[in-house]
């Protein structure tokens, strides 16, 4: 089957959300039996009997998953503050200490795959954080009653979750992954790149040579498959980089691909001042926001996008990869981004004092995932303060110190 990751996370997640106002429908049958019931599909699929009962038995559905499905917050926030928040105080310190611990990983990914490190970098700590163990301890949620709830009680899409269930259990059966680790988002994505079980199946591939597929623990498998996946989907190419921000001149994006050397002749230049590497290379103008930073963006940005099929996504992947590796935020300014990026120790304090206030954030760690977002918003909204666009920057900050 010629599936692309990206095909595999969107029949698990944005299917299901596009049919989100309509509410899962009530179980046909109690739980504990529709557990049982379920055992022969699990055995026909090669899972043993031995397995199921070891996995399934005592398990308790999370139906908070329905609610997860139903009410997804929806966050309509500018570029700026997109990449602000993915490419975080945190997330760039966190980036520093990885690359120390994993140098020599990342040295053989590079020699192997000729993946850049930053990519994998990048990569790693926008998908899972770079596997923290306190993201997974404060924001994950165990797989198993996860999917399970979804197989017995969401009815759209049951055969894709019945699968799913089935493909958490074979990594269990592989002895990839044991009950207790396996933990991730609502609907199943787990591990550091938070794939989906099927994508493990299929994509992951043994790279420290242990004889598993590993979602969690090292970060070998993972880091290693997804690096793979990018030569092998993505066309990734050895000893280019991803592209440069650049100042155009006024140009608006442009999807001709032309030389950096041919750029260069129509007045494109490298924002921070110096040459582009080799001239003779190629790539195509991107302006995100009109006045606001230009990106000339060669054939590995796009390599990179056959994982996630977003610009705003790759960008934020990539530059996160650079900062972690000592580059600097971009030149230029988008419009409306006045206030720089708040520090991990202000990010904190926000968090305090919207607990303090009564807006629940999930947690004072510095994460900020969907809980804090959405107790910034109802605390702009109190507030008064436009837009209530959940955004934690300084002037929500100010407001709280204020308040």
């Amino acid at each position: 089957m010629n599936f692309t990751r990206r095909q595999w996370l969107t029949s698990a997640l944005v299917a299901p959300l596009a049919s989100a106002a309509a509410q899962a429908q009530s179980p046909q049958m109690p739980f504990a039996q529709w557990v049982e019931s379920f055992r022969a599909k699990a055995l026909a699929k090669g899972i043993s009997d031995a397995t199921y009962t070891r996995v399934m038995t005592g398990v308790k559905p999370d139906e908070s998953v329905f609610e997860q499905l139903r009410n997804q917050p929806e966050f309509n926030q500018q570029l700026w503050q997109y990449i602000n928040r993915r490419v975080s105080d945190w997330r760039i310190q966190a980036g520093q200490e990885r690359l120390k611990e994993y140098g020599p990983l990342l040295a053989r990914i590079e020699k192997d795959f000729g993946v850049e490190r930053g990519v994998i970098l990048g990569l790693w700590g926008i998908e899972s954080t770079f596997g923290d163990p306190i993201v997974q301890q404060n924001h994950m949620r165990p797989v198993i009653p996860s999917l399970a709830a979804l197989a017995w009680g969401e009815p759209r899409r049951r055969a894709y979750w019945e699968g799913e269930l089935i493909n958490a259990l074979r990594i269990i059966q592989n002895g990839w992954s044991t009950l207790q680790e396996m933990v991730g988002s609502w609907a199943g994505a787990m591990g550091h790149t938070q794939w989906m079980p099927e994508v493990w199946i299929n994509v992951g591939f043994d790279y420290d040579g242990d004889g598993k597929v590993s979602p969690f623990g090292r970060p070998d498998d993972a880091l290693g498959s997804s690096a793979r996946y990018l030569v092998n989907r993505g066309k990734y190419r050895r000893g280019e980089h991803w592209g440069y921000e650049v100042r155009a001149g006024g140009r608006g994006s442009d999807e001709t691909s032309r030389s950096y050397e041919a750029w260069t002749a129509l007045g494109v230049t490298r924002a921070d001042g110096e040459p582009f590497p080799d001239g003779k290379l190629t790539a195509k103008l991107w302006v995100p926001v009109p006045g606001g930073p230009a990106f000339l963006l060669g054939p590995n940005f796009f390599a990179i996008r056959s994982y996630n099929p977003s610009h705003n996504y790759v960008l934020a992947i990539v530059h996160l990869g650079d900062r972690v590796l000592g580059g600097g935020p971009f030149v230029q300014r988008f419009p409306g981004s006045e206030e720089r990026a708040p520090t991990l120790a202000e990010v904190q304090e926000m968090q305090t004092r919207l607990t303090k206030a009564g807006f629940d954030t999930g947690g004072t760690d510095g994460r900020v995932g969907n809980l804090t977002m959405l107790a910034a918003r109802n605390f702009q909204v109190k507030a008064g303060m436009a837009p209530a666009d959940g955004y934690l920057g300084l002037k929500l900050l100010a407001k709280l110190r204020g308040s």
